[in-house]
């Protein structure tokens, strides 16, 4: 019945090589370490920076909003800021939508 293929003889298992359960446990540790250095570490340090500046967040302070938008400060609230953006033109943000607070006199300058 099997003119071109050999018939498979089955072998004896050998045992798993001796540390094999060690080394799997170290090396899933290790790749965790290596997971928190590279992502998590860093996330919460760019989360720190940015309630920081959140937080400091004060009127007349001239910002960028993640979206793009310029403005100015003219209120705060626990969680909104208003912002001029324009001659009598203001909208209102959430506050953790602050991309970053520009140094005074950007806004005249650009415009």
């Amino acid at each position: 019945m099997s003119l071109f293929i050999a018939s498979a003889h089955a072998q004896e298992a050998g045992g798993p090589p001796p540390g094999g359960d060690m080394f799997q446990i170290l090396f899933l540790v290790g790749l965790f370490v290596l997971f928190y250095f590279i992502a998590i570490r860093p996330q919460r340090k760019r989360q720190k920076e940015h309630a920081a500046m959140v937080a400091q967040l004060s009127k007349g302070d001239e910002v960028v909003t993640s979206s793009g938008i310029l403005g100015k400060v003219t209120g705060l609230d626990d969680n909104y800021m208003v912002l001029n953006v324009a001659n009598n033109v203001e909208m209102k943000f959430q506050r953790v939508h602050l991309h970053a607070i520009l140094p005074k006199g950007t806004l005249k300058s650009i415009a």
